[in-house]
């Protein structure tokens, strides 16, 4: 059976796509091809790296910190 991808085989692809998506589209093509491409990566890179915990934010430090003592109140004086 040979080779999938020879040369004439490649030519052949690469006039068939200019037949049916034109000149002006297969840059667009290959570009979102290439960024899809990059994403799927991404993505498969991210899931089997672990994430690593996030850095404490204000409202974590704020949760752990101790309680604040309430408000003291003074009594009003009728008039």
């Amino acid at each position: 059976m040979g080779d999938l991808l020879q040369p004439t085989h490649l030519l052949v692809i690469a006039i068939v796509l200019l037949v049916l998506f034109g000149g002006k589209k297969l840059p667009e093509l290959g570009k979102g091809l290439g960024e899809g491409l990059k994403g799927f990566r991404e993505g498969l890179k991210g899931a089997t790296e672990p994430t690593p915990p996030a850095p404490p934010t204000a409202s974590t430090v704020q949760q752990n910190a101790a309680p604040a003592a309430p408000p003291v109140s003074t009594p009003v004086e009728p008039k």
